[in-house]
């Protein structure tokens, strides 16, 4: 069988099982008695497993069932988690994830694993020495014939037990694999997977373990419960190639006790010459039940598993949506030409059906947008690891607060987002959270927090990231910036708290050493604020010195279509995203004031530049300066607002965001163009490029 096919799939499910075993291992840690997660991590794992060795991954599946068997000792009561499995158990997950980017860019998934592999292993033997743990289930020897059954412990009895009690059948299976056979950890694996789609394995003789491993002559043999017929499960199993028989006896009640009674003599006799060990204070006690792969939770969960109901979603590739996002874009430009047409020439039934067409196109166009919608818990979802081990590296105590996960952004914007917010995060927690030492003896808890919020507001998603730690001291920063030479004395002296702060994301700070407490908190900052700017985005801060600090990240919904207010200079047209704007006015040539070199005007009580477009873009055929009263356009970014000088507002619309391609170098102030509805191409604004 050709396993390409299967390739993207693999690799897509390989990611979600580790994103979830990396959620919950974390929900695990913080609940280390809760079994209930413990059942979920190894379901995962199981998967995972099971997944890699059906593509042919073996060192992938084999680190898998390593952890397996650890999670399987928690499970069963045999196993404590302690902080040096939790380490190991997250190297393993780390392991994991390289292994599956190797195979993501074309490689086979290998990786040395041998001391993750040997971490795991000494747990499971109970040879590690981070604290006492009980020591290994041995499995006994014993003949697996159909007429000696497996021994069963009080609990895998009591749940087949129950199962019949509620009318589901349980089987006594005994396979035999062909003596011919190459692969027979293989073939059973085969009929394992086979016998879980429908119903539950609740022990297997041998192990599991020894199983998957080919320690077994050619038989093996398993409790089952099921709703299926035996004929119906005979076939199946039959059905697999190389195995040479299938016997399956349906238990009731009575032949189940029998069963029991007779694989615990045959137990005990085999027990019988070894002496009892003397057990102290100190020794560790031996199970000396076989390891069973089924005990697991309560026994409800062990009854046969329900037709899952039919997933609602499917996989699309991005790639798709970009062309049907292509498609409706040049709709929506035909849309405007024929309201244009239908306008000019005044026919009502060309009206009527372009105003049905506007409707329609507008709910098109809502449902193309919100497929392209994705939560910001996509991103969000991997920095709860990301603190966790961050914290443990630095020795600090933090507390990852994430709300608003579920507000949605674009997804050209999440593709980029994520590598800004991990690095404001880790300086939430390498600069801002102080150690356990500076926060206690400054009457703060031991435990720093650090709040990840997402909201709306407007068109605009703003991601949060706030710390309780020491916060941003003006002095110290404005001292690091002058040495820097980011900033001269006399223009430090005239800058407010706020343009203070900004001169984090100065370029000067990234390549400053650690002189003071402060100056690392910069370094890297100007790629942030950037990167955060190309999106058409921008990021604030505010800080109170010993309280904490708050970096804002403004984004926009999306950068595909956006609200935009046409307006005119001369023959040329421009586009204005209204999430920049902050409202239109009207101003008298006498208003306009030369401060120190620079047009200003007075806007609700307070002087902001006044720029005129004409002049910036070399319009011919137009000159405000040659008006009494001219438009304005006030725009805002961040807290700076400015006023841009148009000749006349043609109206507010929809608009689609096209690149200017690789013909035209980038041109400061335009940050695309859109085909209006009389295909005239205007020019669309970036508003950000003006206020410096």
């Amino acid at each position: 069988m050709d396993m390409n096919q299967y390739l993207s799939m693999f690799i897509d499910e390989s990611n979600d099982h580790l994103q979830s075993l990396n959620e919950n291992m974390l929900q695990l840690e913080a609940n280390p008695e809760d079994l209930g997660i413990v059942q979920v991590i190894f379901r995962s794992a199981h998967t995972l497993k099971g997944m890699a060795a059906t593509m042919g991954f073996e060192d992938l599946a084999s680190l898998t069932h390593k952890m397996e068997n650890v999670l399987d000792m928690v499970r069963n009561e045999k196993l404590k988690m302690q902080d040096y499995i939790f380490d190991t158990m997250f190297k393993s997950l780390d392991a994991l994830e390289t292994m599956v980017q190797d195979i993501t860019g074309g490689g086979e998934g290998k990786a040395d694993v041998s001391s993750i592999v040997a971490s795991l292993q000494a747990i499971e033997s109970g040879e590690w020495t981070g604290g006492s743990a009980p020591v290994a289930k041995v499995d006994k020897q014993t003949n697996s014939s159909i007429s000696n059954a497996v021994e069963l412990d009080e609990f895998q009895y009591s749940v087949l037990d129950q199962s019949i009690a509620e009318g589901h059948r349980v089987f006594y299976v005994d396979v035999l694999v062909s003596e011919h056979s190459q692969l027979k950890g293989v073939r059973a694996y085969m009929v394992f997977d086979m016998l879980e789609r429908s119903g539950e394995v609740v022990k297997a003789y041998p192990s599991v373990q020894d199983i998957e491993q080919e320690k077994f002559e050619r038989s093996f043999s398993l409790y089952y419960i099921t709703t299926k017929e035996a004929q119906e499960l005979e076939k199946g199993i039959m059905s697999i190639s190389e195995i040479e028989s299938a016997k399956l006896i349906q238990l009731d009640q009575e032949t189940l006790q029998q069963m029991t009674n007779q694989a615990a003599a045959a137990v005990a006799v085999e027990a019988a010459p070894a002496p009892a060990p003397e057990v102290g204070k100190d020794t560790p006690v031996l199970d000396s039940k076989p390891q069973e792969e089924g005990k697991a939770a309560p026994a409800k969960a062990a009854t046969p598993k329900q037709a899952a109901a039919p997933s609602r979603t499917i996989r699309v590739d991005i790639e798709r949506l970009d062309v049907l996002m292509n498609l409706f874009s040049e709709l929506l430009i035909d849309r405007s030409r024929l309201e244009q047409l239908a306008s000019e020439t005044g026919n009502n039934d060309l009206s009527d059906t372009v105003a049905h067409l506007s409707r329609v196109s507008t709910d098109l166009q809502n449902i193309v947008l919100k497929l392209r919608m994705v939560p910001v818990d996509t991103v969000f979802n991997r920095f709860p690891r990301m603190i966790r081990d961050l914290a443990k590296t630095l020795d600090k105590k933090i507390d990852l607060v994430i709300t608003g996960a579920e507000t949605e952004l674009d997804r050209t914007v999440i593709d980029e987002i994520g590598d800004p917010l991990v690095h404001l995060l880790r300086n939430a927690v390498d600069h801002g959270v102080e150690s356990i030492s500076e926060r206690v003896a400054a009457g703060k808890p031991e435990m720093g927090t650090v709040n990840l919020r997402a909201f709306h507001s407007g068109n605009h998603v703003f991601i949060e990231i706030e710390d309780d730690g020491k916060g941003i001291y003006r002095d110290k920063l404005l001292q690091t910036a002058i040495k820097r030479g980011v900033v001269t004395e006399e223009q430090g002296a005239k800058m407010s708290d706020d343009e203070v702060n900004q001169l984090l994301f100065a370029p000067g700070f990234s390549t400053a050493d650690k002189i003071s407490d402060i100056s690392g908190r910069g370094v890297g900052l100007d790629v942030v604020k950037s990167k955060i700017t190309s999106l058409g985005g921008n990021v604030t801060i505010t800080s109170t010195p010993g309280k904490g600090t708050n970096f804002s990240v403004q984004l926009p919904l999306t950068l595909s279509i956006i609200a935009a207010m046409l307006v005119r200079l001369g023959s040329e047209k421009y586009a204005v995203p209204l999430s920049s704007i902050v409202e239109t006015a009207i101003v008298q040539r006498e208003q306009v004031r030369n401060i120190h070199g620079n047009k200003m005007i007075t806007f609700r009580e307070s002087l902001i530049p006044y720029l005129s477009l004409s002049e910036v873009f070399g319009v011919p055929d137009f000159n405000d300066a040659d008006e009494k009263e001219t438009e304005i356009v006030v725009i805002r970014k961040g807290e700076r607002l400015a006023a841009v000088a148009v000749e006349e507002f043609i109206g507010q619309s929809e608009i689609v965001l096209k690149s200017m391609g690789t013909y035209l170098p980038a041109i400061e102030g335009i940050s695309g163009a859109t085909i209006l509805g009389d295909g005239q191409v205007a020019l669309i604004l970036d508003p950000n490029a003006f206020i410096k």
